[in-house]
């Protein structure tokens, strides 16, 4: 037989990402992946305008597509498989009729059956006042609208039959966890549980008293374990991968994402993609604070082996950049001209390369931010000489940057034992005005390349 096969699932907001990674003598290395857009958003009508929810079968059709891509002889080499995805959401099933298996053409599948719509992390029906009207968590994480629990209470409220609907709930990933091990009730990592809310780290529980006092339907929450155990083994031989393969406890997309590129535990991370992330490794025995400051702006992760990860974790990153370039866009438009967006980037970076200074200060929160979702972004210093494209966008950039390190300050990453910054993330890998401003805001080495990746991430777990 050739060398053991792990294969690392990402189930994300937009794509499904699966890697094959093979152990060879210097560790691990990623043999084959694959990726396939979901195009699962879907009309939320419960809960429209802030809704938002995607069709799991678009989601369970581009993880088919993603496993009938990869090479059928690597698969039948696959011992172990490692489920990553997004945390906070949620989605509801019915335990014996989650799924139905049948041939493909490269080997038994699943399609989902009696299986709700996914209720994302970027839910926003949860209202703050309804979040206030609700029973006050035992937990260290502060509970906001789009975390798995806050949509339960909503469901209760609102619309109480369509859980009745249901005796089972997960995470998405939890979800393809709970099918492919055939598991009678779902088990959840304490990565998961955390971001639901409602879950007390200490103890690894649910809030259950305070949960039950308010008529919160328990019967729902699924069982908890540790990440990096095995919550099962696969009951068919699912697309050529062999029957009894072991299936991992699903894990956070973000956990993998910061295990894909973090070895040293004084190496931070800055991921900026649609939205943005600083985070660094708590020492070793660390343990969150009983209950959350909801004014701050750090969140404290549970990782894996009992550690946590203090996260800086900013709304406010790539999606800034792109709501600028369709702002111009759209004035160009409205001037009469024609321009594409993809056309206006490269521009914009260039004309900031060469605005190395700008008085203009752009404080650049459109989206708000968990902390301080009320407050929305300013411009500020704005003289005459400061308003072309490149000052713009330069104070831009800076802005985003400077956000992220008023988050997170340098000073704290200083006395946390930081040598390093590991950039990574698509907005910086495209915009060299980002990459200067990272360089120049944070007194540290930057090392950039090492790309987060929570497929390879979960795989690497197991």
């Amino acid at each position: 037989s050739g060398p053991t096969c792990v294969l690392g699932i990402d189930l994300g907001t937009t794509s499904v990402k699966a890697a094959l990674v093979t152990g060879t003598e210097r560790g691990l290395a990623l043999a084959q992946s694959c990726s396939r857009d979901t195009q699962a958003h879907s009309d939320s009508l419960g809960a429209a305008p802030q809704g938002m929810e995607q069709d799991v079968q678009k989601i369970i059709k581009a993880l088919n597509e993603c496993l009938a891509a990869l090479p059928q002889q690597q698969l039948q080499q696959v011992t172990h498989i490692g489920i990553s995805g997004q945390m906070h959401g949620v989605v509801f099933w019915k335990s014996d009729k989650g799924c139905k298996w049948s041939e493909s053409g490269t080997g038994p599948a699943f399609e989902p059956e009696q299986v709700s719509h996914l209720v994302t992390w970027q839910d926003g029906r949860c209202s703050p006042t309804f979040l206030a009207s609700l029973p006050l968590p035992q937990s260290h994480m502060s509970l906001a609208t789009g975390f798995g629990c806050a949509t339960v209470y909503w469901y209760l409220k609102n619309s109480p039959d369509f859980l009745k609907a249901y005796d089972a709930a997960g995470t998405i990933q939890d979800y393809v966890v709970a099918m492919l091990c055939d598991l009678k009730k779902p088990l959840m990592s304490v990565q998961n549980a955390a971001s639901w809310g409602y879950f007390n780290c200490r103890n690894k529980s649910w809030n259950t008293d305070i949960l039950n006092k308010s008529g919160f339907p328990v019967h729902l929450l699924p069982e908890v374990g540790d990440p990096g155990s095995i919550a099962g083994r696969t009951t068919c031989a699912w697309h050529g991968i062999p029957k009894g393969a072991k299936v991992g406890i699903a894990l956070g997309d973000f956990q993998c994402s910061v295990y894909s590129c973090l070895t040293e535990r004084t190496d931070a991370v800055l991921n900026i993609s649609t939205s943005a992330q600083l985070t660094i490794s708590m020492p070793l025995g660390f343990q969150p604070p009983e209950a959350p400051d909801p004014s701050s702006a750090v969140t404290y992760f549970p990782y894996f082996s009992g550690d946590y990860l203090a996260v800086a974790a900013s709304l406010n990153g790539g999606n800034v950049l792109a709501t600028f370039v369709g702002m111009v866009a759209q004035w160009a438009q409205e001037l009469g001209f024609q321009v594409q967006e993809s056309a206006i980037y490269p521009r914009i970076i260039q004309a900031a390369l060469a605005q190395k200074h700008s008085k203009l200060s752009v404080h650049p929160t459109i989206f708000g931010e968990r902390h301080l979702p009320e407050l929305l972004a300013s411009v500020s210093g704005i003289g005459a000489s400061e308003l072309s494209l490149g000052h713009v966008t330069r104070a831009l950039c800076r802005g985003v940057v400077e956000n992220l390190s008023s988050m997170l300050p340098v000073q704290q990453l200083e006395e946390m034992g930081v040598r390093r910054i590991l950039g990574s993330g698509s907005a910086l890998a495209r915009n060299e005005v980002l990459r200067q401003e990272v360089e120049r805001i944070f007194p540290f080495p930057v090392v950039y390349g090492k790309d987060v990746d929570a497929a390879v991430g979960a795989a690497m777990v197991m």
